[in-house]
């Protein structure tokens, strides 16, 4: 029986297991959304939710008597990475400020495909996923309309005093069906041989 025994060992060694957590941390943390197993979503919960209090406590304290920096480094003891130990205490600590825990959800999505593992996605809480976040705002961009610049207003307006030759010329170019490819001179082909 596994009375009283705290945590899963995932089929590693000690040192493999803490450097999957701490991996697992960093992309988490920075991509704000992960996939993986059930069981590794279960571990990494914990792990992370005590990094983001160290950091709130940080955050809180602002800087008094050093316990901004004192939290920064444990965080670093367990995060090698700076880049997200810095979004940690700049963007998320500050987001779950007045929330007292619970920052991370696990949601169950499936099987794996491979040996039917169940798959979760472990994902900050307030950083829920849009899948058509990008395709709103590629369509947000494509709708403004782009602003020319000075020479490009000076060229249209002189095409306009001019009376658009230039349109004339494209629609000579089209009904005479030469385009600028078919205008070139034929080309000789090189001699295989020497000079």
């Amino acid at each position: 029986m596994r009375h009283n025994v705290a945590h899963r060992k995932l089929g590693r060694v000690t040192e493999h297991r803490v450097a999957l957590l701490r991996n697992q941390a960093i992309a988490l943390l920075r991509h704000e959304r992960i996939e993986t197993t059930v069981p590794k979503a279960k571990e990494l919960r914990p792990f992370v939710e005590r990094l983001i209090t160290i950091a709130k406590r940080g955050v809180a304290s602002g800087g008094a008597d050093g316990n901004a920096l004192h939290a920064r480094r444990l965080v670093l003891a367990e995060l090698p990475d700076t880049s997200v130990v810095g979004k940690l205490f700049d963007i998320i600590a500050p987001r779950f400020a007045e929330r007292p825990g619970g920052y991370t959800r696990i949601l169950r999505v499936g099987f794996r495909r491979g040996d039917s593992a169940e798959v979760a996605q472990v994902e900050l809480v307030g950083s829920e996923y849009n899948p058509r976040a990008a395709a709103d705002k590629t369509e947000k961009e494509a709708a403004k309309p782009k602003s020319k610049g000075v020479g490009e207003r000076i060229k249209a307006a002189a095409q306009r005093m001019r009376g658009g030759k230039k349109d004339e010329a494209a629609s000579k170019a089209q009904a005479g069906g030469q385009t600028r490819g078919a205008a070139r001179k034929p080309t000789t082909p090189r001699k295989a041989g020497g000079s």
